[in-house]
């Protein structure tokens, strides 16, 4: 075994050699970039300049230093005489002995800062200053107190103005006291300052969100915001860093229309639910996720502050350039690049406490318990419990209110749990070398499974850098760079699954007669009942102890790598290719040590087990583009042409079990080495290699525009994929958009003062998928090592091979197709926006795995066998103002899908879901079918309840049908729908959808000299919940919730919507209906944060930024829901399934404080 165990541990170190070769050369790139970043000023150091002019003015010199190197000079032409006649010849000299001749013996100074020339005249300056005329200094900044390079100042009027330098610092002689100073930079909004007798003005610019003139992503490139005529999102760094949120999903789940996000568990590191503009497949419904430019990416794995901006593409036309894999939508994500300028170093951290949020769920204790078990013996005609002489030493505790049983739910909670973020960000750079670091931390606890306390902890190490190797005249002709993260993540917790594990529910369904702890303080189990007599039910099971011998001693530890190198070219400034190469690695290893136990009298582990498991996988791309830009008059063509090609399924995964540890109960020794012997019974081992496949891509685009008002985008693109048989394996995937800027018009211009922008567009496209299993098209053959053959020999069986499935080799290409027509549109100064996107979105020749006869004895493979439509609109209203020192924001968005299958490729038009899903002894729950939406609840619907025997003769006196064997008043009135004479399977019928019909977002900015307040909400209508929080038929010692009381009928007129309480076999019970559907609808205030920048206060502070704030996650919802949590994304399993309650981890509500700050 030791020999067996080396082996694998030498075979999968393999790929850490590879890391560590591809990390060493990331060190030396870093290596490098510092000393590029280092070098401040070498290109005025380096740059050497002839000249030999004669009988020339000053601004003729400067002129030609301009045309024949990369420097610029600012000046003012009232202070600085560039009249003055001069005669000058130099043969390669530096840009310092240049000037100095220039202005020997004058009173010009000037300063150098790499390629920029700032000229000055202290003596003009002076005179100046005595005749009223003023030298205006300051510093321009950011919101975040950082400064903005580049920045113009201008005199409002004049052509007199400057930049400012790397500090965001400016110096403006010759001004007057009256005028007015105009700030610009792109991407912020202008501000006008009047000098005002002043001498010193500092400026705040703010971003300016709603900015035409701004840039997105639009894949593989970016356009101007005003020109994109498909439906798109961008949230930018900031955003998502105000809402200190672990995960970046969970910060967008208030901003993006459209894109329905909801949390897979309130566990810490489970992660959410996605997709983007409905339910599209019955496959993965999980959009693209492209980071910096490489496909496939996790947004799991990105701390949020090391996201510079999220674009999230919606429709065909936006997202048909990624053709396959697409047909869900695209998140593009860019991580933090390096700026130009001085090292600038950020942490952003934040500590704080998280506390279960149960929605007032209480069970009950015991004495409720006694009563309400017995109470539904008695009402079934069976005889009751003796709790007396079943548990002898609690009776009369219980009884005499001296102890209450156990609160398994209050016993598992694990109150104040810790979580925490933090932050490093270093950023900086000259023209010839940009750099970005991140380095961040974050842990979380669970706040419900003390006995094993859910953890989940995240490790990120990013480093981005680009390299000028070649410019002209300030333009970047040869550029190389890299994009690296790397994430390690540790993850520990509890069952979350279906009804046989979910840790959860067992502590709702714990009976409160038994103990949690012995009087030694250990899990109370079987041998504690036995010592006691405890003989209530003794296959009954202490959670807690269940939880602490499955869950606390494992760990699965994921390290993954996402890479990319580029290089771009530009002999023109018209004309770029850029060649981008992405590697992407995985690895995950998990260990479990179970000790032996004996927790009740049928669930025991006689040997300890020890289990290891690891994986790793590999992917890699390589992309090539070529882009042209191209003016006509008002002719704008943007075109783009590329080549991709993609290859994966490097790597293989191992898992061994083994029993007998050599040091029980020590989880620090639970490795397979540390185990003794091999047996049929014990041990388990099992390995496999990654499935393989490739795809192979050619796409372009063409952007055109006239005036900027006649818009248009023409997309093509043709993917090949390995999973498809010769013949079918290319897609060809097309888009085309158009757009109108009204305003640009004549006939607008008498409204302009009102509406300042107004974008009409409509889009049609198509994307494709191909995410199914390999080698569909084949005949393929497995081995099972489960299942033994006796050929020659009787008594040495062997392993046999079968047909693994039926092959199909006319599977292709599923396709989403959508139409869109949209608005944008800009008010009032362009203070508010409004966007608006109407789209029908079809889903044809779903990738769904066949339905066949067992006897055809091998498995099905895939066809294309189904197809859905969603329709709906969005809008999206913000308003952005400022009035003095406050400035405020507010959005406010609505989205309405609606999903419907409209082709399933079988006789009876359904896929089934599976039996078993709310309770054991139950029919199938959800299930795909044409007329329907996708994944909608199927059972009984119900008119009532009967309230007297007189209804029930009257009813059945009418030729009412009922379910039950004997009705009786409190008894379901179960619609017969067929209107037969027999109410069964087919009178089932759609009870609950769990889509929402709507979906809102609310966001609330504002602040004030210094103080910061942000609010953010989030919610969904119109969806159903299926909820059942115990068994039905086979359980009947499960306790119960509180509402047990308040919510059944109790007699005439008590109510009409739920039947008499009684024993869970019954009729009323155990058929699935509409008992057990609730409405979902809910608003989550998600994030309530308030701020402050010390540094308004203290603007001696050696710091950019001093910003201290506290913030409240989760901390109001408002629903009806009876659940833990109504934003329930658990679906048993399947893509296609969700809104099922059988005991959700909630979400935690959390107070934290954190700290801002930028050096």
């Amino acid at each position: 075994m030791k020999n067996f165990f080396k082996q694998t541990r030498a075979g999968c170190s393999l790929s850490y050699p590879k890391i560590l070769t591809f990390m060493k050369v990331y060190v030396l790139l870093f290596l490098l970039t510092i000393g590029n970043v280092m070098a401040t000023g070498v290109y005025s150091q380096n740059a050497r300049i002839s000249l030999n002019l004669s009988g020339k003015t000053v601004a003729d010199v400067l002129s030609e230093i301009e045309k024949k190197s990369e420097f610029n000079f600012v000046y003012n032409n009232k202070l600085i005489d560039v009249d003055r006649q001069v005669t000058i010849a130099v043969a390669d000299e530096d840009i310092n002995s240049i000037l100095e001749l220039l202005f020997n013996d004058t009173d010009v100074e000037y300063v150098v800062n790499d390629k920029h020339i700032i000229l000055s005249n202290q003596l003009s300056e002076k005179k100046a200053q005595e005749q009223g005329v003023s030298v205006i200094k300051g510093k321009v900044t950011d919101e975040n107190n950082r400064p903005v390079i580049g920045a113009t100042v201008v005199v409002k009027g004049t052509t007199i103005g400057t930049i400012t330098n790397v500090d965001g610092q400016y110096e403006l002689p010759g001004v007057d006291q009256n005028a007015m100073l105009v700030f610009s930079f792109i991407g912020m909004k202008t501000n006008e300052v009047a000098v005002g007798g002043r001498e010193t003005i500092n400026v705040t610019l703010a971003e300016d969100v709603l900015g035409l003139e701004e840039v997105v992503a639009i894949g593989y490139g970016v356009q101007k915001k005003k020109l994109v005529t498909g439906s798109t999102i961008q949230v930018t760094g900031n955003d998502l860093a105000r809402r200190n949120s672990i995960e970046a999903l969970g910060a967008l789940q208030s901003m993006a229309p459209g894109v329905n996000i909801v949390q897979n568990s309130g566990q810490p590191g489970e992660g959410y639910k996605i997709n983007i503009r409905g339910l599209g497949t019955t496959g993965s419904s999980a959009p693209l996720v492209v980071v910096d430019g490489v496909a496939g990416g996790s947004l799991d794995a990105l701390d949020p502050n090391d996201i510079e901006s999220i674009d999230i593409l919606k429709d065909a036309a936006s997202s048909a350039i990624y053709g396959a894999r697409a047909a869900n939508g695209v998140i593009l994500v860019s991580t933090k690049k390096g700026k130009i300028g001085k090292f600038s170093v950020s942490y952003d951290g934040y500590a704080g406490v998280q506390n279960a949020s149960l929605n007032g769920i209480e069970t009950l204790d015991a004495k409720q318990y006694m009563e309400i078990v017995n109470g539904t013996f008695v009402a079934a005609g069976s005889k009751e419990y003796n709790f007396q002489e079943l548990i002898p030493g609690y009776y009369d505790k219980i009884t005499n209110g001296s102890w209450g049983g156990t609160n398994w739910i209050e016993e598992s909670k694990n109150p104040n749990a810790p979580v925490q973020n933090h932050a490093i960000g270093i950023t900086g750079g000259t023209e010839m070398s940009r750099i970005a670091m991140g380095f961040s931390y974050m842990g979380q606890e669970g706040t419900i499974g003390k006995s094993a306390v859910p953890n989940f902890e995240r490790y990120t190490a990013r480093i981005n850098s680009d390299h000028s190797l070649l410019k002209n005249d300030s333009r970047d002709i040869i550029t190389f760079g890299e994009n690296v993260t790397y994430t390690v993540t540790n993850k520990s917790g509890m069952s979350i699954g279906g009804i046989y594990s979910n840790n959860i529910r067992d502590l709702l369904t714990a009976t409160p007669l038994l103990p949690a702890y012995n009087d030694n303080g250990d899990y109370y189990v079987y041998a504690d009942m036995k010592a006691n007599n405890w003989d209530f039910d003794q296959t009954a099971v202490n959670p807690l102890a269940k939880i602490n011998v499955n869950h606390a001693d494992k760990n699965t530890t994921s390290r993954r790598l996402q890479a990319n190198a580029f290089v771009e070219i530009a002999p023109l400034s018209t004309l770029k290719f850029r060649s981008n190469a992405g590697y992407q690695f995985y690895h995950s290893s998990y260990r479990q040590y179970v000790p032996v136990y004996a927790l009740s009298s049928d669930k025991s582990n006689l040997t300890d087990d020890v289990t290891q498991r690891q994986s790793h996988s590999t992917k890699w791309t390589w992309e090539n583009t070529l882009n042209y830009l191209a003016e006509f008059g008002n002719h704008n063509v943007d075109v783009l042409v590329g080549q991709s090609v993609e290859k994966w399924g490097y790597g293989s995964s191992l898992e061994v079990k083994n029993s007998n540890s050599l040091f029980p109960g020590s989880y620090n020794h639970a490795y397979i080495d540390n185990t003794q012997g091999l047996n049929t019974t014990d041990t388990q081992i099992s390995g496999a290699p990654n499935s393989p496949g490739s795809l192979a891509s050619f796409f372009g685009r063409v952007n055109y525009n006239y005036k900027e008002t006649y818009l248009a985008s023409f997309v093509m693109r043709a993917d090949g994929s390995s999973n498809f048989a010769r013949g079918h394996r290319w897609g060809y995937f097309p888009s085309i958009s158009a757009g109108w800027v009204m305003t640009n018009e004549d006939f607008m211009q008498p409204v302009t003062g009102v509406l300042d922008f107004l974008k009409l567009r409509a889009s049609w496209g198509q994307n494709g998928n191909a995410d199914i299993d390999n080698f569909q098209y084949l005949a393929t053959i497995a081995f099972n090592s489960d299942c033994y053959y006796y050929f020659n020999d009787k008594n040495n069986p062997s392993i046999g091979a079968y047909p693994d499935i039926l092959p199909n080799e006319e599977v292709t290409w599923e396709t989403s197709e959508q139409l869109v027509f949209g608005l944008d549109a800009r008010m009032f100064d362009s203070r508010m926006s409004l966007t608006f996107d109407w789209y029908d979105k079809q889903t044809k020749d779903w990738l769904v795995v066949a339905p066949q006869l067992a006897s055809y004895g091998t498995g099905a493979p895939f066809i294309n066998g189904g197809d859905v439509d969603n329709k709906g609109f969005e809008v999206a209203l913000n308003w952005r103002d400022k009035s003095g020192s406050f400035d405020y924001s507010a959005g406010l968005s609505f989205a309405r899908n609606e999903n419907k299958v409209t082709r399933i490729a079988n006789e009876e038009g359904i896929i089934h879901g599976p039996e078993n899903v709310l309770a054991q002894n139950t029919d199938e729950l959800y299930r795909v079918q044409v007329g329907m939406p996708m994944g909608y609840f199927w059972g009984y619907e119900t008119d009532g309840v009967f309230q007297n025997q007189a209804q029930i003769d009257k009813f059945l006196s009418n030729g009412g049908v009922v379910l039950q064997d004997s009705v009786v008043h409190g008894d379901f009135i179960f619609v017969n729908k067929d209107g037969n004479e027999v109410i069964d399977d087919d009178d089932k019928t759609i009870i609950g959808n769990p889509h929402p019909k709507f979906t809102m977002g609310f966001n609330f900015n504002c602040s004030y000299k210094g103080f910061d307040l942000a609010v953010n909400a989030y919610g969904a209508f119109g969806h159903q919940i299926a909820k059942s929080y115990r068994e039905f038929s086979n359980s009947p010692n499960n306790n119960y919730t509180t509402e047990v009381y308040t919510k059944y009928w109790t007699g005439d007129g008590s109510t009409n919507r739920y039947p008499a309480f009684t024993h869970g076999k019954n009729t009323n019970f155990k058929e699935l209906s509409d008992i057990y559907i609730e409405d979902g609808d809910y608003v989550k205030i998600s994030n309530i944060s308030i701020g402050y920048d010390l540094k308004q206060a203290i603007r001696k502070l050696p710091l950019q930024k001093l910003r201290i704030y506290v913030a409240a996650q989760n901390l109001i919802t408002i629903t009806n829901y009876s659940g833990f949590d109504p934003e329930v994304g658990y679906g048993d399993g399947e893509n296609w399934a969700s809104g099922i309650d059988i005991g959700y981890y909630p979400s935690p509500k959390t107070i934290m404080a954190g700290i801002n700050v930028v050096f």
